[in-house]
């Protein structure tokens, strides 16, 4: 029950050190870890390969990149004790998760079309999102940021603290890490289709369940009734198993309509509509993060006082 306890209490220490200094701007451990991924692919995915030689290269690729990163964080077990592993642990969850940079790449986005700047507002967007900004909307901008903040919520934050809390820095070391790969060979196109599947479906399978705890999150902290019915009605019907659920409840949540044609540079992709209510807009940007925020101190408030209780119903247990 103490490790519980601790546990909880590294998570509310990362989370203050994530609101109060943000994720580094230069030598953020991913960064390095991304270069390494780009040459494993290179050196793997170089040439046209048939669907399952392919797949297996993918699957390779992943194990190459992932296993050493990951040897590390389960060797720091062993290597440290005492406060240098709390160090650690803090540090691990701070670098994985990134809720403060969530919110400023929202916030430019919706400064932006507060002030009338569409043209700033569209390239603020672009740094987050993989659509054609220049095709947007001012609604479609913040469509597009909400639906971002939402979504990388459970990736970036949530699943974060979800993976520490089951498996300690090894579980949220790797979690960031398959997230990466998805992020970085997710595609959907010739060169990517097999060869980042592997990375692919084992990012769906992690995220699994802490984005309907996600998604469940937003509905209870916004409106409950209409947010439950979108999930239950609109997430089977996006393509991605586990965005479906987070952006369906949280648009539900906030009371707006997302979803629906967005522009691609291959052209415009026919999405379904999910929420409810009058399209998106800054406001709707502020209130997704919001909920992501609020979300993250619920979780904590919830946990912190359930590690508490443990603590005293059994004093002294096994820690």
């Amino acid at each position: 029950m103490e490790t519980f306890l601790v546990a909880v209490l590294v998570c509310v220490v990362a989370v203050a050190l994530d609101w109060l200094v943000g994720e580094p701007r230069r030598w953020h451990p991913l960064a390095g870890f991304g270069r390494w991924a780009s040459v494993a692919e290179a050196g793997l995915n170089g040439q046209p390969q048939a669907a399952a030689r392919s797949l297996c290269l993918g699957a390779l690729a992943t194990a190459i990149v992932v296993t050493p990163v990951l040897a590390l964080a389960v060797a720091l077990q062993f290597w440290l004790g005492g406060w240098l592993w709390l160090v650690a642990q803090v540090a691990g969850v701070w670098l994985a998760m990134s809720l403060r940079g969530l919110a400023e790449h929202g916030r430019a986005v919706s400064s932006a079309l507060n002030t009338g700047d569409g043209d700033q507002a569209r390239k603020a967007v672009g740094w987050i999102v993989s659509r054609d900004a220049a095709a947007l909307s001012d609604e479609g901008v913040a469509a597009a940021a909400s639906e971002s903040m939402l979504e990388n919520g459970a990736d970036a934050v949530f699943s974060s603290l979800f993976w520490y809390l089951l498996a300690g820095l090894p579980g949220v070391v790797l979690h960031r890490l398959i997230n990466t790969l998805d992020a970085m060979w997710g595609y959907r196109n010739s060169r990517f289709l097999y060869f980042g599947r592997f990375a692919a479906r084992l990012d769906d399978l992690m995220n699994w369940l802490p984005a309907r705890l996600t998604a469940l999150t937003y509905a209870l902290l916004g409106s409950t009734r209409v947010a439950l019915r979108c999930w239950r009605t609109q997430a089977r019907t996006w393509d991605s198993p586990n965005a479906g659920p987070v952006m369906s409840a949280g648009a539900g949540a906030l009371g707006v309509t997302l979803g629906g044609p967005a522009p691609y540079a291959n052209g415009i992709k026919e999405r379904p509509v999910l929420g409810r209510g009058p399209g998106a807009s800054a406001a709707t940007i502020e209130g997704a993060i919001a909920l992501v925020q609020r979300g993250v101190m619920l979780w904590l408030s919830v946990l912190l006082v359930l590690a508490l209780a443990c603590s005293w119903v059994v004093p002294g247990g096994a820690g």
